[in-house]
């Protein structure tokens, strides 16, 4: 991305902080399903909440691959849509993070 205006450098400062927090985060999925292995809860509901909390691992692993594109690409039109496709990934893959969380208190443990 090109550093040419002040909405540019904002940007490519807010993919970096991005990029931070999908990496924890994606760790974080992947501690839980570790975590729910490792207590030996078997029961359909763990089974799907660890099903869940692996797509979410995913979701924040496919966004730091973006957030790398984007912040290295040099066609402004293919950045802005890169940073478009993280935003809503980065959204979709909290939701399905907050919702695995809450099957994961209210129906496992």
């Amino acid at each position: 991305m090109t550093q040419s205006t002040g909405s540019d450098t904002r940007i490519q400062n807010e993919m970096l902080h991005l990029l931070s927090v999908s990496g924890t985060l994606a760790g974080l999925c992947i501690t839980v399903v570790a975590l729910i292995n490792t207590l030996g809860k078997s029961t359909r509901a763990a089974t799907v909440v660890d099903d869940m909390f692996a797509i979410c691992a995913l979701l924040f692993l496919v966004c730091i691959y973006l957030i790398f594109s984007a912040l290295r690409v040099r066609r402004q039109r293919i950045a802005k849509m890169l940073v478009k496709s993280v935003d809503i990934l980065f959204m979709v893959a909290m939701t399905l993070m907050t919702g695995a969380a809450f099957v994961m208190v209210y129906m496992v443990f």
